[in-house]
């Protein structure tokens, strides 16, 4: 935008200096020929009449000398030569004396102007003076230099006129794009400083109270959140009171440890709800996340956020699903790889991805159908992946998206996917070898911790773990 309006300043600058220039460069020029030639006519109008008194050539000279030291002023006798050397053409010359006819006229070299005067019995005498084309430009071309320098200086004012109020412009609106980009990042305490023209202030005041607005509305909806998970308390204590008054039975035990799984999470969501927003990875994938790419290197701050090893946490949450799978004849295949498997997440953001993935297929396969739960460590990542014997998903793109499938609202497949990009990785659904879907849930590799804080997995004791229902 600044070179832009340097351009436009230097172009409408450039054709009104032009404008002026060329007719003023013309006019000088007929300026100084139009004052050669008068002072040329007044010359030989003022020799006139020392003619009339004398024809005496010594006398001439003298007088033609004083009125042109350039010894241009000539004079033709009747009989006689011309005193001087003369430039005149013979025609003109004849043209003067006969028809007795003032001549100025522009001749090779320069221009002549020729007087007739009439002496005493009818004779014709003429007065020549020749204007060298030296003379009729002197002073034309200093003139030109210095009409050229002006239009530079003026041409260059604009311009750099022009390029202050650009980049005062550009400056604000740079201002205003890197504000509106740290809020895309999830920076809810960005602010402008209104400031370059009367539209950007405008503009500014203006983002600064949407920015205001935004944060009033998160903060009621987080703290909505809260309260709505706060209610959901009075059943957690009715079941809590219903598993006691089953206390000795074999199922008391369950429904007991499903009640405390239950209260758990319910109190995380609380916490996560009244924490300031956009906390965490996930958080800030909320908001829009930077891809891992567009974040520092390891080494600078990079390997301070959250981090866990995925593999425990799908470990334990896989665990827990796995009491519900007996249930219901499910057989589940557990598989995890031994080496390290750290990335930049906290062990509530994996579990969240886990209970979504396999709470999917509880809700939408028949008892009785298979899965299993797979993590793979690569060179670069760690996956996740998540399949099952059931129908499938017919369309993964319309999957994604939150409430366009039927029968469900995508907020699973959509935990996963902000997950995964909040790393840096992908998600990806496929028809997996059991029959039904298989999800692919990439996650980089969190870069290298700092010294001392290196995480730690235990070894599990065997790789494949099947796990059968048992008889009901």
């Amino acid at each position: 935008m600044r070179r832009s309006l340097a351009g436009v300043a230097l172009a409408v600058t450039s054709m009104v200096a032009l404008s002026f220039l060329i007719p003023l460069a013309a006019l000088v020029l007929s300026l100084v020929k139009e004052q050669g030639v008068n002072a040329a006519e007044q010359r030989a109008a003022a020799l006139a009449p020392v003619l009339t008194l004398t024809t005496d050539p010594n006398a001439l000279r003298e007088s033609a000398a004083s009125l042109d030291a350039s010894d241009y002023l000539v004079v033709h006798l009747p009989g006689s030569g011309p005193l001087g050397t003369s430039k005149a053409p013979a025609a003109l010359l004849e043209r003067a004396q006969e028809g007795r006819e003032s001549i100025s006229q522009e001749v090779p070299d320069g221009w002549i102007c020729l007087q007739p005067v009439v002496l005493p019995g009818d004779q014709v005498a003429v007065i020549e003076n020749f204007v060298p084309e030296a003379e009729l430009t002197r002073g034309v071309r200093e003139s030109w230099a210095v009409m050229l320098f002006l239009a530079v200086g003026l041409v260059g004012g604009s311009v750099l006129v022009a390029d202050r109020l650009g980049a005062k412009v550009v400056r604000s609106s740079k201002r205003l794009a890197q504000a509106s980009h740290a809020l895309g990042r999830g920076d809810l305490d960005t602010r402008v400083d209104p400031m370059g023209p009367k539209e950007l202030r405008d503009a500014g005041l203006a983002f600064n109270a949407m920015a205001h607005r935004m944060t009033e509305l998160l903060a009621v909806e987080r703290e909505l959140v809260a309260d709505l998970s706060h209610r959901l308390r009075t059943p957690l204590t009715a079941l809590h009171l219903a598993s006691e008054r089953m206390a000795g039975t074999p199922e008391s035990a369950r429904v007991e440890a499903a009640v405390g799984e239950l209260e758990t999470e319910l109190q995380a969501i609380i916490a996560a709800a009244r924490t300031p927003l956009a906390v965490g990875p996930m958080g800030q994938g909320l908001l829009g996340a930077e891809p891992a790419a567009a974040r520092p290197s390891a080494g600078a701050g990079a390997a301070a956020g959250p981090r866990c090893e995925a593999a425990d946490v799908v470990r334990r949450r896989t665990s827990f699903w796995t009491v519900l799978a007996e249930q219901q004849n499910r057989s589940c295949t557990l598989d995890l790889t031994q080496e390290p498997t750290t990335v930049s997440l906290s062990d509530d953001d994996i579990a969240a991805v886990v209970d979504a993935l396999i709470g999917n297929i509880f809700r939408h396969t028949a008892p009785g159908t298979p899965f299993g739960v797979h993590v793979v460590r690569t060179a670069q990542a760690v996956e996740l992946v998540v399949e099952d014997g059931g129908p499938g998903i017919p369309d993964p793109d319309r999957a994604l998206s939150r409430g366009s499938s039927t029968g469900s609202t995508g907020l699973g497949l959509d935990i996963a996917q902000r997950a995964a990009t909040a790393t840096g990785g992908s998600m990806r659904i496929a028809r997996g070898p059991l029959g039904g879907a298989r999800i692919t849930v990439t996650f980089a590799l969190a870069p290298s911790a700092p010294s001392g804080r290196r995480l730690r997995r235990p070894r599990s004791s065997s790789r494949r773990r099947p796990v059968w229902p048992r008889s009901r």
